[in-house]
């Protein structure tokens, strides 16, 4: 008909750039946590799922009034470009942070980030060609295993227990990477609060593990950023602070220790890592946020900071005591979990048959929203468990969210008794922690 637009084509799928795309984006996919947001955020659902630091505990007029004569002294300078690698200052400052678990570093050779999150992208980015091979723990932390996606890179998963990394299974991980003849770029670990899992790579290990990898010449990536939120004394020494300057790369951040709206992270590397890591930067960003630097740099300058630390660890400590005692409480026989001893985090495991991806649907029924366990794995693993957290609900609705998910569990277990597994648990081969602990595989 004179006068109507051309037809558009009709595509075979909802996407009609499917065959555009680049081929790395066949590995992006939304987290179990992203794709819980929408429903866990309803004020019914107890959400035991996202990590959110509890930042109305900051001293929120102070940090109001810091910004505001930020912009009133150097307001110009604040909403400037500022320099790739970082300010100065902040650096500077940065180092200070680390000095508490025994990191001497010098400003030189730390890199500013968006959040340690982007840390983590330029250091894939930097080392890793696609097939290569990233040995994380298993489970590992989500954004993570997102990360190393999207760089195309295969993760191999090393067995955890009570303690952390278990080194002889990192000793068979690196070489069975090399009797493959691939390549195995780094190490990822979580050393301390380990995100999913709660739990801490014990002091005799640490040294151990380093050694395994120096001797494999396989590189550290060391993510701590929940190092400073022990709750039971002084830091522990950072597996950086064992280290050659070469062994190790430190990511860190201030989103757990001040505010994560910030979005202010930071890599510390060799050199010549760092000279790659701030042109990678620049690639991406141009340069991190002047604004909130400066903001940074005037909290940890004017506030009390390490004292709002140990407010962060009081608070926390109460909610992981409010958890523990509920799980104790109220949980089927069966269900195991870890006792974390500080971070954000419990790591459940269900009794045999129950699957936590299968019974999700159940528990938002029932207004309790937790990330199943599958997320936290590159290979299928997981099914029988799932990561609670602690940090931000009060301890009273913590509780209830246990009481909720505990029934939900007697519900699916009748269900198991009477009519016997709706699908096939994963079977898992990793050695099951002391009780109560997580099967770890």
């Amino acid at each position: 008909m004179e006068g109507r637009p051309p037809s558009r084509p009709l595509h075979s799928t909802l996407d009609a750039f499917t065959d555009r795309y680049a081929d790395r984006t066949a590995g992006m996919t939304a987290s179990e946590i992203r794709a819980l947001f929408a429903v866990a955020s309803r004020p019914e659902v107890v959400s035991l799922a996202g990590g959110m630091p509890y930042t109305t505990a900051l001293p929120l007029d102070a940090v109001g009034k810091l910004m505001s004569d930020l912009m009133a002294t150097r307001g110009a300078q604040a909403l400037q470009y500022s320099s790739g690698q970082g300010d100065p200052q902040l650096r500077e400052l940065i180092c200070e942070v680390m000095s508490l678990e025994g990191v001497i570093a010098s400003p030189d050779d730390v890199v500013v980030t968006v959040g340690s999150q982007q840390a983590l992208d330029l250091v894939t980015r930097v080392f890793c060609n696609p097939g290569d091979v990233v040995l994380a723990e298993a489970p590992s932390y989500v954004g993570a295993l997102g990360t190393f996606a999207a760089y195309q890179a295969e993760v191999v998963h090393v067995q955890m227990d009570a303690d952390g990394l278990v080194p002889e299974a990192l000793r068979e991980a690196i070489a069975t990477v090399q009797a493959s003849g691939k390549t195995a770029k780094f190490l990822y670990t979580i050393p301390n609060f380990h995100n999913p899992a709660g739990v801490s790579l014990a002091e005799p290990r640490r040294d151990e593990v380093l050694a395994i990898c120096q001797e494999a010449g396989l590189l550290v990536l060391e993510d701590n950023p929940y190092g400073l939120l022990g709750f039971d004394g002084p830091p522990t020494q950072a597996i950086r602070a064992r280290a050659e300057l070469d062994d190790v790369v430190y990511l860190g951040s201030f989103s757990k220790t001040f505010a994560p709206g910030l979005r202010v992270g930071w890599v510390l590397a060799p050199h010549a890592v760092r000279e790659k890591l701030v042109l990678a930067s620049e690639a991406t960003v141009l340069c991190p946020p002047q604004l909130n630097q400066l903001v940074v740099v005037d909290y940890l300058t004017t506030q009390d900071w390490r004292g709002q630390v140990e407010v962060f660890k009081d608070i926390y400590r109460e909610r992981r005591d409010a958890m523990l005692d509920a799980l104790t409480q109220l949980m089927p026989e069966g269900t195991t979990w870890t006792k974390p001893t500080g971070g954000f985090y419990v790591w459940l495991t269900l009794p045999e048959g129950l699957d936590s991806k299968v019974m999700q649907p159940r528990a938002l029924s029932a207004r309790i929203a937790y990330v199943p366990g599958i997320g936290f794995y590159a290979d299928g693993q997981g099914g029988r468990d799932m990561r609670l957290s602690y940090c931000f609900p009060e301890p009273e609705r913590i509780r209830e969210g246990v009481r909720r998910l505990a029934g939900v569990l007697e519900q699916e277990l009748e269900l198991l008794e009477t009519f016997g597994p709706t699908t096939q648990p994963i079977r898992l081969g990793h050695a099951q922690a002391e009780t109560p602990s997580p099967d770890m595989a």
